[in-house]
């Protein structure tokens, strides 16, 4: 006898506490091995585990013949290395907490442009003020302290975000399992292998360095996307970006409880009118759109 599946909404709370733990958590690597060695270890280990976790078989590396299911995997995984190392300059320069809610622009722009309803309009603008409080106090003025390339680096972390869903989802249909998602992982570490032991070299071999690394590809990589991948085998990629909008709130929580950034009033103010945007989007959406676990998912709508 099976237990019933773990509702999609639960899959991506733990997801988002694991990955924002993480991000909080690989903060403390920046010091000795900067952004892009982070980087390196979080998704070389994360490969790592996965193909240890996963052990893909003939009938995976078979469908690697397939050139659609290939170039899908190799996309995913570019969009994978993308995101990470945009998202990690960013939070080398601005407090975990905004750079996610600047990063999410992306889910969310995916979750409206596959919307068909003009209401969508309104959470659009209230999600857009909310981006304005941080990015626009940055570049049109001196309104707060935010760097801007910290800004402009979470923006693109989000761009990439979004191809992230639509490429996981449409890997998911062709792979069994992870085993897309191993293949993807082990794409972005090759593309950013190379430039990391490049600029940290042998300091990414320090025990200390090798042990924070560790954990971080567990809690960033290994287990977000695997729960990620999983939930979105049962929901839309609209849906998903609804479902992940509690991650600017979790991101700001684990910036305060693991390295004591404190948000501004300012950007407090910015995250929440993200987050009521998702919260407007689902609502509006209705329940059967947003949360249809005994649905098969969508097709992805084109952004």
């Amino acid at each position: 006898m099976t237990g019933r599946p773990v509702p999609a909404p639960a899959l991506v709370a733990l997801g988002a506490v694991s990955s924002q733990c993480g991000a909080a958590i690989a903060t403390k690597l920046f010091a000795d091995v900067g952004p892009l060695g982070t980087v390196t270890l979080r998704l070389v280990f994360a490969t790592a585990a996965l193909l240890v976790a996963v052990r893909p078989g003939r009938t995976e590396v078979r469908r690697l013949s397939d050139r659609r299911s290939l170039l899908t995997m190799v996309v995913f995984g570019l969009a994978l290395g993308g995101m990470n190392l945009a998202f990690y300059e960013a939070i080398d320069r601005v407090p975990l907490g905004v750079a996610v809610t600047l990063e999410f622009a992306g889910p969310l722009a995916l979750s409206i442009a596959t919307s068909r309803r003009w209401a969508d309009v309104l959470w659009a603008v209230l999600a857009g003020g909310g981006v304005f409080l941080l990015a626009g106090g940055s570049l049109l003025g001196p309104l707060h302290h935010l760097s801007g390339a910290g800004v402009g680096f979470s923006l693109l972390a989000g761009a990439f975000w979004a191809g992230y869903i639509v490429a996981n989802k449409e890997t998911g249909r062709r792979f069994p399992g992870a085993s897309g998602l191993t293949g993807a992982m082990a794409v972005a570490a090759l593309v950013v292998l190379p430039a990391g032991l490049a600029t940290s070299g042998g300091r990414l071999l320090r025990p200390g360095v090798l042990a924070v690394g560790v954990a971080v590809a567990v809690l960033s990589s290994a287990v977000p996307y695997s729960f990620e991948m999983a939930a979105l085998r049962r929901v839309s990629p609209r849906a998903f970006g609804i479902l992940v909008s509690i991650s600017p709130a979790v991101a700001a929580l684990a910036g305060l409880a693991i390295i004591g950034q404190h948000l501004s009033s300012l950007e407090v103010a910015a995250l929440v009118l993200v987050m009521a945007a998702n919260v407007g989007n689902v609502w509006s959406s209705g329940r059967r759109a947003a949360l249809a676990p005994g649905q098969g998912p969508e097709p992805p709508v084109p952004a």
